[in-house]
């Protein structure tokens, strides 16, 4: 089943929020965008931002091969239930290509949060026993420490973890074991001016130093507490980023599957926040994507 997985999903895609937005002025703009990167290649687009499962919907219609995944749909956000009727009201031919990627977001984001691990094997539990239940081949969740990382390899096809480095992704190989889908988010600044593509990536990064479930992984990774003050140290954002040019991003891309990675999502990050088509153009180009 996990191999299938791997297939669909591709070694490269998209991680973007963008095109999860809702509101009608976007959506030809969304369409038109999804259409073109099933056209260049890319497995997945990965719809960022915690979106509802119906943000897939269409999309899927706009395209007719790329997989669509959640990346991330948060557990407090929805009842598994919900969820469980949301997958299915896709319908059979987009379900094919849909894949749920779920995560136990953040305390500082989250009222009520608590007992992570246990609400995620709760709402897995809710997904098994659901109406139509969510199989465990269409699932991935957000892991970053070892315990996320296990339960994702016991009832799931695997991790899709966010912001990590190329050691994190070895270590995560490890945990999981072979035979389950590792697809990393990993972000990506082309740009040829060093210290602007830092500058950039540190706007990027900043929202998350303030998020235990980051800090602490970084903190595992070998990063001190310096690394994480005052927008995050050159050597943090160098190891999180690609910086550069797309060339760069080969290398980086190729490291990442080197350690283990079955599948890369490249975020890519302009400064004026708008979709990237260009970068995913060149990407595309550079890239051995196919």
């Amino acid at each position: 089943m996990t191999v299938d997985v791997v297939e669909r999903i591709g070694r490269v895609g998209v991680w973007t929020q963008l095109l999860s937005r809702a509101e009608p002025q976007f959506q030809e703009e969304n369409a038109e965008a999804a259409a073109e990167l099933d056209e260049l290649g890319f497995g997945t687009l990965w719809l960022g931002g915690s979106p509802a499962v119906e943000r897939a919907a269409p999309l899927l219609a706009a395209t007719r091969r790329i997989t669509v995944a959640t990346g991330i749909l948060s557990v407090w956000s929805k009842d598994a239930a919900s969820v469980a009727q949301d997958v299915a009201a896709l319908g059979s031919s987009g379900a094919e290509r849909f894949l749920l990627g779920l995560g136990v977001s953040h305390g500082p984001m989250t009222p009520g949060y608590g007992r992570p691990m246990e609400k995620m094997a709760e709402f897995l539990d809710g997904l098994d026993g659901a109406g139509q239940p969510v199989p465990s081949e269409q699932r991935v969740l957000a892991a970053l420490g070892p315990k996320m990382l296990e339960l994702s390899a016991r009832r799931s096809a695997g991790a899709h973890p966010y912001l990590v480095t190329v050691e994190h992704v070895a270590r995560s190989r490890e945990v999981l074991g072979k035979g389950k889908v590792l697809a990393p988010e990993l972000g990506v600044v082309l740009d040829a001016d060093r210290a602007r593509a830092r500058e950039t990536a540190r706007g990027a990064l900043s929202p998350y130093l303030g998020l235990p479930n980051y800090t602490r992984n970084w903190l595992r990774l070998g990063f001190t507490e310096e690394d994480l003050a005052n927008g995050g140290s050159d050597t943090l954002l160098d190891a999180l980023f690609v910086l550069g040019d797309t060339a760069d991003v080969r290398t980086r891309v190729a490291a990442f599957h080197e350690a283990g990675a079955d599948h890369v999502a490249l975020q890519v990050i302009r400064r004026d926040g708008t979709l990237p088509r260009e970068e995913w153009r060149q990407l595309a180009q550079a890239l051995p994507i196919r």
